[in-house]
């Protein structure tokens, strides 16, 4: 199906339903737009080495230069005062901070956050930290990586170095970005860095990236000389299935339990859901939990930082009708529900936002939720003065917003929203081919473009808080 389109652009116009004290924002990662990569005794992550594996990321593109904020930073964050916004939302590369992952901060890394704290507060803009975003380096990946439970405490020493530095400044801080993406494409699909395919090895990562966080946040809490706000962020979508069946509701109830529960359950509840230990174990696996880990993972915090995307149907059965793959485990297929698409092929399911969104207000009630991200892919074509009238993302972000809107008329408590992402940017593995930034990027010239989506976006925050 064909990327989505709308016959003429959107106004701006009020969101019913979002308060004056309603958070906007924008967001980005360090390694999507930093560049630098080589630069001020910053060493390897392992997107740097994925990234130089024939084959991994389209057209072979690397995040080297990538928007080249690390220098424009200061004309970067003029451009998000711009739009407006309330908030930044961006991530530490943890390798230019502690390169290696071990040992002392690297004082010329950790500067540059440093001064990108204060360019923010100079403009009236709130940071938000993610500490960590994808970034692992590359000698710890050589040391076992994320499968290994010594990268947990790893992650709390250099957590407590940025902390340590920007604390005084930062009132938000959130651990983890997107864990699933992390432990499922990275050590098990190998879509991602590191680019491993092993399920046990992603059942590790797993519970050491949520150890990781608890520990993590241990270490603030210990070192905090005034209250902030801690949190972590999940990618999550919705998990239907695909037919009124019993097979069906059963891949989706694993789909749901595998994506999303194996991270809210532990964090929220102190304990993995029953269904997926008991679905493990028939496969003689299960996470390598120690005595007392529960407890540190299920240390309260006080924001949950959603990323949606799309919401997805599930089938018990292969394209041929078969209920089990060739190692004889149950089927779970993704079904894309029949609606118009993005440039990566996600279905656009503003419904879904609202059905996950009163989901997660339902079953782990008492915790704030912030949308994180929230955006789409189109393929953007500039006009002759360099303006992109992308009126299909600008459609996506006000049916989003909508849907944001409805869940929190239904009770969902749902204080912000950062529009992923503020530029264009490395995408991955699909590296420069896709854009979802609501500011056109020219890589070769690094001139910064507003979209119609970003004046839309601008506009319409403004006559939010007007109303």
């Amino acid at each position: 199906m064909n990327p989505t389109t709308t016959t003429a652009p959107l106004a701006a116009a009020p969101i019913a339903g979002l308060p004056p004290t309603f958070q906007w924002g924008v967001a980005t990662s360090a390694y999507q737009i930093e560049g630098a990569a080589f630069e001020d005794g910053r060493t390897p992550s392992i997107w740097d080495t994925f990234c130089r594996k024939p084959g991994a990321v389209h057209n072979g593109d690397h995040g080297d230069v990538a928007c080249d904020h690390y220098h424009r930073m200061p004309q970067d964050v003029a451009l998000i005062k711009s739009l407006g916004v309330d908030a930044y939302r961006f991530s530490v590369s943890w390798p230019r901070v502690q390169p290696g992952g071990r040992g002392p901060v690297n004082p010329a890394g950790l500067a540059f956050y440093d001064r990108l704290v204060d360019e923010l507060l100079a403009n009236g803009i709130d940071p938000w930290v993610t500490l960590y975003h994808w970034d692992l380096p590359q000698e710890l990946e050589d040391a076992g990586g994320w499968p290994v439970r010594d990268t947990a405490y790893r992650f709390a020493d250099y957590v407590a170095l940025v902390f340590d530095k920007l604390q005084d400044r930062v009132a938000t801080f959130t651990t983890l970005n997107e864990p699933w993406c992390s432990a499922w494409l990275g050590y098990h699909a190998g879509i991602h860095a590191p680019g491993r395919q092993n399920f046990d090895d992603h059942l590790s990562a797993v519970h050491h990236l949520l150890l990781g966080h608890g520990l993590a946040m241990q270490r603030m809490r210990a070192r905090e000389t005034r209250p902030h706000t801690y949190g972590i962020t999940l990618n999550m979508g919705t998990a239907d299935p695909a037919s009124d069946t019993d097979i069906d509701r059963d891949a989706a109830r694993r789909a749901d339990g595998m994506g999303l529960r194996i991270y809210l359950d532990p964090l929220r509840h102190g304990r993995y859901p029953a269904d997926v230990v008991a679905d493990l174990a028939a496969r003689g696996k299960a996470f390598p939990v120690v005595d007392g880990d529960l407890e540190v993972i299920s240390a309260p915090f006080e924001v949950l930082g959603v990323n949606f995307y799309f919401g997805q149907d599930f089938a018990g059965t292969d394209e041929s009708g078969n209920t089990h793959d060739a190692d004889g485990e149950p089927v779970v297929r993704a079904v894309l529900p029949d609606t118009p698409r993005t440039a990566m092929n996600w279905p656009i399911t503003p419904d879904r936002f609202t059905q996950l969104l009163v989901r997660l207000h339902r079953d782990y009630p008492g915790l704030p939720m912030v949308i994180t991200e929230n955006g789409a892919a189109f393929p953007d074509a500039p006009d002759s003065s360099g303006f992109v009238a992308d009126d299909a993302r600008t459609a996506y972000l006000a049916t989003h917003l909508a849907a944001v809107a409805d869940a929190r008329a239904q009770g969902a408590d749902v204080r912000g929203y950062f529009a992923w992402s503020l530029m264009d940017n490395f995408e991955w593995a699909e590296g420069y081919a896709k854009r979802f930034g609501i500011v056109h990027v020219d890589y070769e010239s690094q001139v910064r473009t507003p979209k119609q989506s970003a004046l839309w976006f601008r506009d319409t925050i403004a006559r939010t808080r007007e109303a």
